[in-house]
């Protein structure tokens, strides 16, 4: 039985303050809890530490399903374990784990055999840290130094460290402040990186010689913009160093050779707004990835001495129903990676005479993405395969003779047998008469009669794909006989650029209704029912949980809003908030009467509705550069005024992390394991009790 805590008698209290009001095209917001986004007040700290200790509480009852949920994760890992070996030069590298440390060892060896060499250990740098992350991590062309960037926040906001693979000792180059994308010059002298503005936008590109003064360091280019973000990469071919300037929808590269790093680079085609494109290299010519008169994206070739428009030549045109979305370039090899009915697939091209083919797979309902390739000539191509019920496979694959092996495959403990599940997809009906993906895994066993308990999970927003992959987190559910199923809704990329154009801006209620109707066809199919249903989501996908609570808080019985982005308007409105600008071209300008109006009405701080809600699962992280604490903690403070009923609402907020939550994998395996809880007590109060699980034990 769940244990109902009395939503007003034990709560923690909210302290009262004077109300903000905020006045935009003639609509006055009234804002009483404006006041939790002062991290230095005292009173925020003071009650974001009782909302912790208020859901510790509220599910103290189901500590012993925690920790028995907690024992099946951890025991289903290979704890000790390495990657798949990646062959780069004269070495293999790879990662390995140990059993009881929480991060991983990157190592390699030499390519024909010898003693093991540790580049990095992530536990000794970690130290007995509360949190840590390695961000970019990348070996000079003569695999002498490891270029590496740290952070020990959540912030996002990293030092660049410099290290000797020969003697092992971290160099005395130490620069702070730097942010996401690494690039050595071929000398493995200079390497380049990137710096962030004060709203966290990298905007600056930096070249740093090894062993000089940081102040001596080289300002290469400035991105004034604020719409765009900087990065810079080195071509697979190793011969040039490409800065790449990005908006959400328009794009601009620069370029300039790596073995003449202080040379100024030189732009590849001026940006023009709504056009985007992604460059390569290939001998002398560029291979180009761009949308220019192409909504799917179509592939294009220029002579490197001449890259711009006028010097664009049709490789591969534009299909209506293939997304083109990237490529691999190899010595003798196109690799391109396209999107098709939902589902990514590998198309490899020779270059010698334009003949290509497909790699098949074995399953209708997978997920195929790129993997590490360094290697530029050879005819094998590393990629990654996985399916809702298939371990991750590390897979190299003969571009010429097609012969498939997996190099590596993720181990899963306790006696996992695939054939005990079933995986497929399902298409729903959205209200406007579109068809919606959904793809779903459940026992073999599990009844679809409707009183199986589910969950579903949904994003739908910057054309990211929610691919099924395969989690043995999961089991823990499947085995109690839960469903779980995605909802590839609009706001995605599943179906090509319109499907993404279609569930952003003026259209984002599309993602809203096309969740529901998910929810809603697998209750029709008779895989569950709305009280059996969870749903789950995070970041813009917990935008995505609030919107469905205001308009359907009958759709589920339980939801989980990872660090959501509830408080979106008044977030557009700020500018100086991290990453706010460049925003813009997903969400709207809030200054623009029409965007405000519509923004205004879905945001889900600003659309609660009293009355009865699903049992909620709010986390925040403190140091979230990208969703700040607040949202969380206002958007539950709002909800709680106006709830109606016994179902808990609950705050829980990382303090020494950021967007993605604890960073060591035992802690991440305890987190998963407090939501799995939550769902599992919750779903079974409300919907009835799930099925018992593996071994016959009381699911609460």
């Amino acid at each position: 039985m769940t244990n109902v805590i009395d939503q007003e008698g034990s709560r923690p209290p909210v302290p009262a303050r004077h109300p903000v009001v905020r006045a935009a095209h003639g609509d006055d917001r009234i804002d009483e809890y404006a006041w939790l986004r002062n991290r230095d007040d005292p009173a925020v700290l003071a009650h974001l530490e009782a909302e912790n200790a208020w859901t510790e509480t509220a599910l103290a009852h189901v500590g012993p399903l925690r920790e028995r949920l907690y024992t099946e994760m951890v025991g289903r890992v290979q704890q000790t374990d390495a990657g798949a070996p990646v062959r780069h030069g004269p070495y293999v590298y790879y990662t390995r784990t140990v059993e009881g440390s929480q991060y991983a060892v990157h190592c390699r060896h030499p390519r024909h055999g010898g003693e093991e060499h540790v580049l990095l250990d992530e536990n000794v740098v970690a130290g007995d840290r509360g949190y840590f992350h390695l961000g970019d991590a990348e070996v000079s062309p003569d695999h002498l130094t490891l270029a590496y960037t740290v952070d020990f926040t959540g912030g996002e906001r990293y030092t660049l460290r410099l290290r000797s693979l020969a003697t092992g000792d971290d160099l005395p180059d130490v620069l702070e402040e730097v942010s996401y994308s690494l690039a050595w010059a071929s000398d493995s002298t200079f390497v380049f990186y990137t710096r962030p503005d004060a709203a966290m936008r990298p905007w600056q590109v930096w070249r740093h010689q090894l062993g000089a003064a940081n102040d001596t360091d080289t300002l290469v280019l400035q991105e004034d913009d604020e719409r765009f973000f900087a990065s810079v990469a080195r071509t697979r071919s190793g011969a040039y160093i490409v800065v790449s300037l990005n908006s959400q929808i328009t794009s601009e590269a620069h370029l300039l050779r790596a073995d003449d790093p202080v040379a100024a680079p030189s732009i590849i085609e001026p940006r023009r707004q709504g056009i985007e494109y992604a460059v390569d290299h290939h001998t002398d010519r560029l291979f180009i990835v761009t949308n220019d008169e192409a909504l799917n994206f179509r592939l294009v070739a220029a002579p490197v001495a001449t890259p711009g428009r006028d010097h664009w030549v049709e490789l591969i045109p534009h299909r209506e129903d293939v997304k083109l979305e990237s490529l691999d370039l190899f010595a003798r090899h196109v690799v391109l990676f396209e999107r098709i009915d939902g589902l990514r697939r590998i198309n490899i091209m020779r270059l010698s005479d334009g003949e290509s083919h497909v790699i098949d797979h074995p399953e209708s309902v997978y997920a195929a993405s790129p993997g590490p390739n360094p290697e530029w000539d050879t005819d094998t191509l590393r990629f990654e395969y996985t399916s809702l019920v298939t371990p991750r496979s590390a897979v190299d694959y003969g571009m010429e003779s097609r012969e498939r092996t997996i190099a590596k495959q993720e181990t899963v403990l306790g006696g996992y047998d695939r054939d005990r599940y079933v995986t497929g997809r399902l298409w729903a009906t959205a209200s406007d008469g579109t068809r919606v993906p959904i793809s779903y895994v459940h026992r073999r066993d599990t009844a679809l009669d409707g009183t199986a308990p589910a969950l579903l999970y949904g994003y739908g927003s910057y054309e990211i794909c929610i691919d099924p992959t395969f989690n043995s987190d999961r089991l823990s559910l499947l085995d109690r006989g839960f469903i779980y199923a995605i909802a590839h809704i609009r706001g995605g990329g599943e179906l090509g650029r319109r499907w993404y154009e279609d569930g952003k801006l003026l259209r984002k209620r599309n993602t809203f209704t096309d969740f529901c109707a998910c929810a809603d066809h697998l209750v029709e199919q008779r895989f569950t029912s709305h009280p059996r249903l969870a749903i789950r989501g995070g970041s813009a996908g917990g935008l995505l949980m609030g919107a469905v609570v205001n308009l359907r808080p009958d759709v589920a019985a339980a939801v989980v809003a990872q660090v959501p982005f509830v408080d979106c308007l008044t977030t557009m409105f700020d500018p100086d908030l991290p990453l706010t600008v460049g925003e813009y071209e997903e969400w709207g300008n809030p200054e623009d009467a029409a965007s405000y109006a519509y923004m205004r009405s879905y945001s889900p701080y600003d659309n609660v509705v009293p009355g009865r809600h699903p049992a909620l699962l709010v986390t925040a992280g403190l140091n979230d550069p990208r969703v700040g604490y607040w949202e969380p903690a206002k958007w539950v403070a709002r909800l709680r005024e106006g709830a109606d009923g016994e179902a808990p609402i609950l705050l829980k907020t990382e303090l020494g992390a950021g967007h993605g939550g604890a960073s060591g994998r035992y802690d991440a395996w305890r987190d998963e394991a407090l939501v799995l809880a939550f769902i599992i007590d919750n779903v079974a109060a409300r919907g009835g009790a799930s099925a018992p699980p593996a071994g016959g034990e009381d699911a609460s």
